[in-house]
C-alpha cells in the first residue's frame, strides 16, 4: 500500500456537525419540559387539594423509570437504530404530558407525570443520544462531542423555564402541559440524522464480539465500572432534589417567587458553559480525579448557601455556581464507560450507569416531599447532599482510565 493510500486511511474523519446538531436539538426538547417540574408543583397542589408528597412521588417515579427504562431503550437503539427509539420517546413524552395535564385523581399524575414521562426521558436520553454521537466521532473528539450534548439538555432547561413559567401565568397548568406535549411530536422529524445503530456510523466496530450477556458479565466483574456506577447515584440524588424542590424551597425562606424562574434559568445557562467546559477538561486531564472535584465543588456550595444569609443575591449565585457543576458529570462518566469497553454496547451500559444515577434521582425527589410533609423543612435532604457528595468523591479516586483487559484472541489460520 502506498504511503499516499496509508495518510487516507488513517484521515480522521470530519466532524458530524449534522448528526451533533440534530441530537442537541432533541436533547434540549427533552430535557427541558422535565427540568421545569418543579414550576408546576405548587399551582397544580393548590387546585387539587394534593400534598408535596404527592407531587413529589410522581417525580420520584418519574426518575426512577427514565432510570429503568435507559439500559433497555440503549440496548433497542443499539441493535434496532435510534431513530426508532426517539420515536417513541416522542409519543409516550407527549402522551404522558397530557395525562398529567388532566388528572383527576394522584394515580393519574403518578401514570403520566411519573411512568410515562419517565419512559419518554429514557428513550430520548443522554444515553441513547450520545452513544449515537460516540459511533460518529474519532475517540479523541467524544468527550468534546458528550460535552455539546449535555449543554444542549442544559440548555433545554434555560429556554423552558421562561417558557414554561409564562404558559402556566397565561394558559394555567394544565394547558401549559398541553402545549409542552405537542412541542414533543417535532423529536422525529429532528432526530432523522441519527438513523442507525452499533454497527452503523463512521466508526466502524473494532470491539470484541460479544454478547449482551457476556458484555454484563465483564461489566459487573469491572471495579472501576461499577465505582463509577455508584458514584453517579450521587449525581442523580442532587439535581433531582434540587430540580423539583428548588422552586417551592426559594419561597419557604421567604425569597420572592419572581427568584425561581431565574433561579432555574441560570442553572440551565451556566450548565451550557460548565457542559462544554467539561467536555474540553476531560479530554486533556483525568476524568476519575475530575469527577471528584465536581462532587466536593457542590457539596461546598450547598454547604455556604445553608450556613450564609440567604437572599435573592445568595440564589443567584448559588444557581450560578451549581449550573456549573449540574450536569458537567455527564461528559466525562460515559467518555469513561466508552474507554473502557468501547461503542458496541455503549448505549446499554452507559444506561446501567445512567441507572445508578435514577435510583438516586427517585430518593432525592421522594425523600425532598415527605421529609418536608413529616417535619416542615427541606434541611435534612440538603445535608444528605452534601454528606453524599464526599462519598462520591471518594468513590471516583481508584477508577482507572483505561480499556478493560481482554484476552487476545489468536489469529485464524
Amino acid at each position: 500500500m502506498s504511503d499516499q493510500a496509508k495518510s487516507a486511511l488513517h484521515k480522521p474523519a470530519a466532524f458530524p456537525w449534522l448528526i451533533i446538531a440534530s441530537g442537541c436539538m432533541i436533547a434540549m426538547i427533552g430535557f427541558g419540559p422535565r427540568s421545569v417540574m418543579g414550576f408546576f408543583q405548587l399551582p397544580m397542589l393548590q387546585d387539587t387539594g394534593w400534598d408535596r408528597t404527592t407531587f413529589g412521588l410522581a417525580m420520584a417515579l418519574q426518575n426512577l423509570f427514565w432510570g429503568l427504562g435507559q439500559p433497555f431503550f440503549g440496548a433497542i437503539a443499539d441493535k434496532y437504530g435510534t431513530w426508532r427509539v426517539l420515536l417513541l420517546s416522542a409519543i409516550l413524552y407527549a402522551l404522558g404530558l397530557v395525562t398529567m395535564a388532566t388528572a383527576d385523581a394522584p394515580l393519574w399524575l403518578h401514570i403520566g407525570g411519573g411512568v410515562l414521562v419517565g419512559l419518554a426521558v429514557a428513550a430520548g436520553s443522554f444515553g441513547v443520544i450520545l452513544a449515537a454521537f460516540a459511533r460518529n466521532v474519532e475517540p479523541q473528539q467524544r468527550s468534546f462531542a458528550f460535552g455539546l450534548g449535555t449543554a444542549a439538555g442544559s440548555a433545554g432547561m434555560f429556554v423552558f423555564a421562561p417558557i414554561s413559567q409564562g404558559l402556566i401565568d397565561s394558559l394555567g397548568w394544565s394547558d401549559a402541559l398541553v402545549v409542552l406535549a405537542i412541542i414533543m411530536l417535532a423529536i422525529p422529524v429532528l432526530a432523522v440524522p441519527l438513523r442507525g445503530n452499533s454497527s452503523s456510523g463512521s466508526q466502524k466496530q473494532t470491539d470484541v464480539d460479544q454478547s449482551i450477556a457476556a458484555a454484563l458479565r465483564e461489566a459487573f466483574g469491572h471495579q472501576s465500572y461499577l465505582l463509577l456506577t455508584a458514584g453517579f447515584f450521587v449525581c442523580g440524588f442532587q439535581v433531582a432534589f434540587i430540580t423539583a424542590h428548588f422552586p417551592a424551597y426559594i419561597g419557604d425562606i421567604g425569597v420572592d417567587a419572581s427568584y425561581a424562574v431565574t433561579a432555574i434559568a441560570l442553572i440551565g445557562f451556566f450548565n451550557i458553559i460548565g457542559s462544554i467546559a467539561s467536555g474540553i477538561i476531560g479530554q486533556r486531564y483525568s476524568k476519575p480525579i475530575f469527577l471528584a472535584l465536581i462532587y466536593i465543588g457542590r457539596s461546598i456550595a450547598v454547604t455556604a448557601f445553608l450556613l450564609l444569609p440567604q437572599t435573592g443575591f445568595s440564589v443567584i449565585v448559588f444557581s450560578i455556581v451549581m449550573g456549573l457543576l449540574w450536569l458537567s458529570t455527564v461528559p466525562p462518566t460515559n467518555s469513561l464507560v466508552a474507554i473502557m469497553f468501547g461503542t458496541r454496547y455503549l448505549g446499554m451500559l452507559g444506561g446501567i450507569v445512567f441507572f445508578s444515577h435514577q435510583i438516586g434521582s427517585f430518593l432525592g425527589v421522594w425523600l425532598g416531599g415527605y421529609l418536608y410533609d413529616r417535619f416542615g423543612t427541606y434541611d435534612p435532604v440538603w445535608w444528605l447532599g452534601v454528606a453524599l457528595g464526599l462519598f462520591a468523591a471518594v468513590v471516583h479516586l481508584p477508577i482507572a482510565e483505561k480499556p478493560v483487559a481482554r484476552p487476545v484472541l489468536a489469529p485464524a489460520e
